[in-house]
């Protein structure tokens, strides 16, 4: 049962790391900094997309349009931070 729980919690950092690395390559891609027509950075921002994009997607389909201003990444990580502090709080007591 640690073996699941640390595994899990592990898994939810790891995705908080796919969803800052998306943001960063996103903003990155958008002001010229890189170009998609390299192959390694096409790849990278390709499967942080393919990660990340159906939750945000449904996470946006919750919150208000704010026009240029994208908000779905920073609830994403709320609610990740607030999963792991609910398995801290509440599952680890009753694991170890």
């Amino acid at each position: 049962m640690k073996a699941i729980y640390l595994l899990i919690f592990q898994v939810i950092s790891l995705y908080e790391w796919v969803v800052i690395i998306h943001v960063i390559l996103s903003w990155l891609v958008a002001f010229n900094v890189l170009n998609t027509q390299n192959r390694l950075v096409y790849s990278i921002l390709d499967f942080t997309y393919r990660a990340t994009s159906p939750i945000l997607d449904k996470i946006k389909n919750y919150i208000p349009n704010l026009g240029q201003i994208d908000i779905s990444p920073i609830v994403l990580l709320i609610g990740l931070w607030f999963v792991k502090l609910c398995m801290d709080l509440y599952l680890k007591p009753l694991v170890f």
